[in-house]
């Protein structure tokens, strides 16, 4: 696991895994937690089956059908695999997960320690609004604590001009449009470097968080640590995980 550095409240775990440890093979080795990329399924049931014990969870996580949108389910009326980004919770012993490699994990709770949320946030999502719509789901975002998870670096995430276009343009106000701008650096031919915790954190502070931690790993950078995605289109993901240890 990740050693995580933020705040939480004693009543909620948090936890983000990384690629060892596990007994996936191949180019997903080893701590692979994705049955949709094509990984052994008995084999990605049995990382996911250990980390529930290391946890001491006493149920499977709600593992989402991620796809890069807005959509935010409740944990505890939830069943199957939903479509969606972001789950949320007041329950005990239901953790909230998502899964990335590259793509931006966001772990929240409010400082009372009775509610948790995990959101999925690449590019696409972040821009459209998946992490203000978590925040919407606490009372008051002066309560909420964030913790940015590992994703690609600001040295290495190249996009389009469409990418600083698109953030612009769903900006909530001129704060926000200003950090938007300063986290995008110019290279040529219309191309940026894009640096995800920065757009993530004026999102935040758009909405009103103040507490945000994290925000200092490059999974593109670190491949005995983490998956990613750009580095290797077949490979596995890692998961980020919080939840309520005691509660309702």
């Amino acid at each position: 696991m990740l050693t995580l550095d933020w705040p939480l409240p004693e009543a909620v775990g948090a936890a983000i895994t990384l690629r060892t440890g596990g007994v996936s093979h191949g180019p997903f080795e080893s701590n692979n937690m994705a049955l949709h990329v094509n990984d052994n399924e008995p084999t990605v049931e049995q990382n996911r089956h250990r980390l529930q014990s290391d946890l001491g969870l006493k149920q499977q996580p709600l593992w989402l059908d991620q796809c890069h949108g807005t959509e935010i389910v409740l944990v505890e009326e939830s069943f199957g695999i939903p479509r969606a980004d972001a789950s949320q919770t007041r329950q005990a012993h239901r953790a909230c997960v998502v899964m990335t490699a590259d793509c931006l994990p966001v772990l929240f709770c409010n400082r009372q320690g009775t509610q948790v949320a995990a959101a999925h946030a690449g590019w696409r999502g972040l821009c459209n609004g998946i992490l203000r719509k978590t925040v919407a789901q606490f009372d008051g975002p002066e309560s909420v604590i964030a913790y940015l998870g590992p994703a690609i670096g600001p040295k290495v995430f190249e996009v389009g001009a469409e990418v600083l276009s698109s953030f612009v343009t769903n900006a909530q106000d001129a704060t926000q449009v200003a950090a938007i701008q300063s986290a995008f650096t110019p290279l040529q031919k219309g191309q940026f470097l894009a640096n995800l915790y920065a757009l993530a954190r004026a999102e935040l502070a758009s909405c009103g968080v103040k507490a945000i931690y994290g925000g200092e790993f490059c999974t593109f950078s670190e491949p005995e640590r983490f998956y990613s995605y750009r580095r290797s289109a077949k490979t596995g993901r890692n998961a980020a995980l919080i939840w309520l240890k005691n509660g309702r």
